[in-house]
Formats: structure tokens, C-alpha cells, sequence
């Protein structure tokens, strides 16, 4: 979880849904072009960085930051602009139980954020630099390096 500018902690979220294959285009067409009220029901939600990702079989990734997922997801379900798209877009998507898509969807667990793990590192020795300048490692290893140490283990336990 990183800072927001404003110094509130910024949610990242992703989930995921199964769109009906047989339905790929018309789903594509319908977010060509979001409703103006929905999208404005999403941005006053709190939410922002907004992506859907399809892929071919109908596997639907969806992306979002928000400084608070709970109020954005309540905004979201009492705004009256929400419930007809919400509505029309339940027919697209398999097994949802009858739940609306944006609040049956399940979650994905975030197991790495570049910024996140960049942050927490101690800066770089001064000093040491490579060709761009940049600071570089002392111990970088390069793939040949690396097959030329694996070798030996390997040729050695061959009976």
C-alpha cells in the first residue's frame, strides 16, 4: 500500500470476473463507452486508476486505487446511478450467483508492488556506478556467470 499525495494510504485493488465468451464483443462495445452518469458515479466513489483487462476466453481483470475500498464500494451500492448499469452488465458475466459485478467479484491478494519494495530499500552505496551512471551492484551476476557456477553442481551429481 503506498501514500497518496494528499498522505492517506492508497488501496490498490484487482478482481476478477468470468465474462460469457459468446458475449466478448458486445461486452467490449458496452465499455467503449461508459455511461457518463456511471463514470461519475466511479470517480465521486473515490476511485481512480480504474483498468479492465479481457482476454480472449472471457477472463476479466479488473484494477483500481482507492483511499478507502469499504466507502468506495458503500458509495458505489447506494449511488441511484449505479444500479441500471450494474444490472446490465450482471447478464455478461458467469457464475455471479446473482450478486452485481462489482460487488461480487472476487479479490485478488497483492503479493508485490515495485514501489512498495523500492521504498523499503536502503539507499544504494554512493560510489560505485555503472555505464549510465546509475549506482550499480557490486555482486551482479549475469546469466553466463550464472550457467558457468550451476555446471559444476550439476556435472557432480550425475552418477
Amino acid at each position: 500500500m503506498t501514500s497518496h499525495p494528499e498522505g492517506t494510504a492508497t488501496e490498490r485493488v484487482c478482481f476478477q470476473l468470468q465474462v460469457d465468451p459468446g458475449r466478448l464483443d458486445e461486452y467490449r462495445e458496452h465499455h467503449a463507452a461508459v455511461w457518463p452518469d456511471m463514470l461519475r458515479a466511479i470517480e465521486a466513489s473515490g476511485r481512480r486508476n480504474y483498468s479492465l483487462f479481457l482476454r480472449e476466453d472471457g477472463l476479466l481483470i479488473g484494477y483500481y486505487e482507492t483511499d478507502d475500498d469499504a466507502a468506495s464500494q458503500l458509495a458505489l451500492e447506494r449511488d441511484p446511478r449505479t444500479a441500471a448499469w450494474e444490472a446490465e452488465m450482471t447478464e455478461f458475466f458467469v457464475s455471479l450467483d446473482g450478486s452485481r459485478p462489482d460487488q461480487g467479484a472476487p479479490r485478488l491478494t497483492e503479493v508485490f508492488n515495485l514501489e512498495d519494495q523500492l521504498a523499503a530499500l536502503a539507499p544504494e552505496p554512493a560510489g560505485v556506478a555503472d555505464d549510465t551512471g546509475h549506482a550499480a551492484s557490486v555482486a551482479t551476476q549475469t546469466p553466463t556467470d550464472h550457467a558457468a557456477s550451476v555446471a559444476p553442481i550439476a556435472e557432480s551429481s550425475n552418477p
